[in-house]
């Protein structure tokens, strides 16, 4: 049950995950557009989108350690480690413009966000689909 709880968890996470990377792709492509100021949403909507990146990949975490036993008696599956290998370059990708970008021109933030992000739904893509069954749907 547990078991089910987290993944159906971790799931749903995902979806938020787009979500939140498909305002702030809209809000980064309407800044470069508009040439607007790198404002206070832009900031927090970022912030929101690796957040949900960090919380999906600590319940995935959770869930490994918490079946590890059960996984690693087959031998542990290959698709796991590549799921997780993908998703936390998916998730450090996501830091990038808090970290690297924060004090260049808005011009700069707004395009290196939005790559950034497009990076991380590519990433996000490949992580998902290497999963046995592709569970997109």
């Amino acid at each position: 049950m547990l078991q089910m709880i987290l993944i159906e968890t971790h799931s749903g996470v995902r979806w938020l995950v787009i979500l939140a990377a498909l305002v702030v792709l809209v809000k980064h492509v309407l800044g470069l557009v508009q040439k607007s100021e790198y404002d206070r949403f832009s900031s927090i909507s970022f912030s929101a989108f690796s957040g949900l990146m960090d919380l999906n990949v600590l319940i995935g975490l959770i869930q490994l350690i918490a079946f590890w036993s059960i996984w690693s008696a087959g031998g542990f599956p290959r698709q796991q480690v590549e799921h997780l290998t993908v998703m936390l370059i998916a998730t450090i990708v996501a830091h990038l413009p808090s970290r690297l970008w924060k004090d260049k021109a808005a011009s700069i933030r707004y395009r290196n966000g939005l790559f950034a992000v497009i990076g991380v739904l590519v990433l996000v893509f490949i992580g998902v689909s290497v999963l046995p069954g592709n569970r997109w749907f």
